[in-house]
């Protein structure tokens, strides 16, 4: 299942980065151009909905293709979610009323929930143990870039030619991403014909045990993530930023430079001493963010934030696949996905809880994720055992 040389540097592992760059794009550069576009169609009420709809779908497929990808192969699992992808960009500029646009929103989900967890699975299929931190690293340098340049990507097509214009070349990103996909070798041995049957997922599906201990720590300091997604804008125009998108670009930039080391660092060093540092910067930026007086206080702040993320979204996604059991894979990235999903969905309640509307409780709704996050380092230090968990009977 593991590729035999000393390097994972190989064409099978540039094919996959590749896919997924141009599938991030695909999917993330609708996102700045829908706002405006459902609200064109009289459905100004409903523009929560556009993140919300795609969400939930990405969150109930996870069981089902953890499932799959462990039964029928990591590479159809991988071209589903890409082609999901292809036929929504297509659909559309043809679905042009609120409830089409919404459904489509709905179906749109599933690409994230099938391609990713595929994704994860194949990569730590085809690179040996020892690497999986750097190789986790990398991926995700070519998955973030395209969530990065896509939304300015979608923004110059729609300025220059159209809406619809955009919808195609959405789609276009997504059918090069299976095509290269079809030049991938499968790394799942002994993978079955797809029947209806995988289809059928019960409790045991949904979970898998013996990964708690990574995903126990992802989900708690994703509540961050969350938060900042709900109140980071507010905050950055009371602090004077004009570009409330600045934040973002400064903790992105900052986040994919330190992948290229963190993951090697995690791999030389240990994926649990790389969670305490990493952990312990994210709860002092955090703090920082909440106290940041000024834009240039509150962009530093975001930078360290992203050398924290850019640390520890690799090294979590490496000890998740160490802790996993090789013919369980699929159903450990799936339990990992589903874990920072919830923990940004309510790291996104409790902000909104705390916040309504009062910019004096946003410096606290920050402290109480601080608080949470350090939380997530006395498990690392206190309870959690090297022995992985178990399936419970």
């Amino acid at each position: 299942m593991r590729h035999p040389s000393d390097t994972f540097y190989t064409l099978q592992f540039g094919l996959v980065c590749l896919s997924s760059f141009l599938f991030s794009a695909s999917f993330n550069m609708l996102i700045p151009e829908l706002p405006a576009y459902l609200t064109a169609m009289g459905g100004a009420e409903y523009k929560g909905l556009i993140i919300a709809l795609f969400t939930l779908t990405a969150g109930i497929s996870r069981p089902f293709s953890g499932k799959l990808t462990d039964t029928i192969g990591r590479v159809p699992v991988m071209a589903v979610g890409s082609l999901v992808c292809f036929v929504c960009g297509f659909l559309y500029p043809m679905l042009t009323t609120i409830a089409g646009f919404l459904f489509l929103r709905l179906i749109h989900g599933f690409s994230t929930g099938f391609k990713p967890t595929a994704t994860a699975a194949y990569v730590a299929d085809l690179v040996p143990q020892g690497k999986w931190g750097e190789a986790m690293g990398i991926h995700g340098i070519c998955f973030s870039t395209g969530l990065a340049i896509g939304p300015a990507i979608g923004s110059l097509i729609t300025d220059h030619y159209s809406i619809n214009i955009l919808f195609y070349c959405s789609s276009l990103f997504a059918l090069l991403s299976i095509a290269i996909l079809a030049n991938m070798k499968e790394t799942l041995p002994g993978k079955e014909k797809f029947k209806i049957k995988h289809l059928k997922v019960n409790r045991k599906d949904i979970i898998e045990w013996r990964v708690i201990p990574a995903v126990t720590i992802i989900f708690m300091t994703y509540i961050a993530y969350g938060a900042i997604l709900t109140v980071i804008s507010d905050w950055s125009a009371h602090l004077g930023t004009s570009n409330k998108g600045m934040f973002f670009m400064v903790f992105t930039l900052t986040s994919l430079l330190i992948r290229f080391v963190a993951g090697k660092a995690s791999d030389r060093h240990g994926r649990v001493l790389i969670l305490k540092i990493s952990i312990s910067l994210l709860a002092i930026s955090l703090v920082w963010i909440g106290m940041a007086n000024s834009s240039l206080s509150l962009m530093l702040a975001s930078a360290l934030y992203g050398i924290a993320t850019g640390m520890l979204s690799p090294t979590t996604s490496a000890w998740t696949a160490d802790l996993s059991d090789p013919l369980q894979r699929g159903k450990a990235m799936a339990t990992m996905y589903i874990a920072l999903e919830a923990g940004i969905g309510l790291g996104a309640l409790l902000a909104g809880w705390l916040f309504i509307d009062d910019l004096n409780m946003i410096p606290i709704t920050f402290y109480v994720c601080a608080g949470i996050t350090v939380l997530s380092l006395v498990y690392l230090q206190f309870i959690y055992k090297s022995k992985p968990a178990v399936d419970p009977v």
